[in-house]
């Protein structure tokens, strides 16, 4: 790995003093890090590459249903439509907690304690 670097840090040194790194996008401006230290090493570029192309993990986006969908409900007005937003719901609740069994969480000591907690925070809690 040393023999890696050394020659990274030479190619850097010469496209300097040929001076292709003079006004480069986002000069001055820190460096956005991705947080990927939870996600395994071997998964990590994958991880990456779906996040940049916009594609986000299925329970992340039914978590923004749900919370979508508790915010119609608190504003819905028809009833008719109240019946519909509440079946959506119930049915993007049951595929969460179903992800959550299949990937194991629900028998983790912590997520039985804060399981309800993490949920409300996902979806909102509309009893406040």
């Amino acid at each position: 790995m040393d023999f890696l670097y050394r020659i990274a840090e030479e190619k850097i040194r010469e496209a300097m003093e040929r001076g292709e790194l003079c006004d480069l996008k986002g000069k001055g401006k820190p460096l956005e890090l991705d947080d990927l230290s939870h996600v395994p090493e071997e998964l990590r570029a994958g991880y990456r590459l779906l996040k940049n192309a916009g594609m986000v993990p299925e329970e992340v986006q039914l978590s923004r249903d749900i919370s979508s969908l508790n915010g119609l409900l608190a504003l819905c007005g028809d009833e008719g439509e109240h019946r519909s937003l509440q079946k959506e719901l119930s049915v993007k609740r049951l595929r969460l907690q179903s992800l959550s069994g299949s990937r194991g969480w629900d028998h983790l000591t912590s997520y039985a304690e804060y399981g309800h907690k993490i949920r409300e925070k996902l979806e909102g809690d509309t009893s406040k």
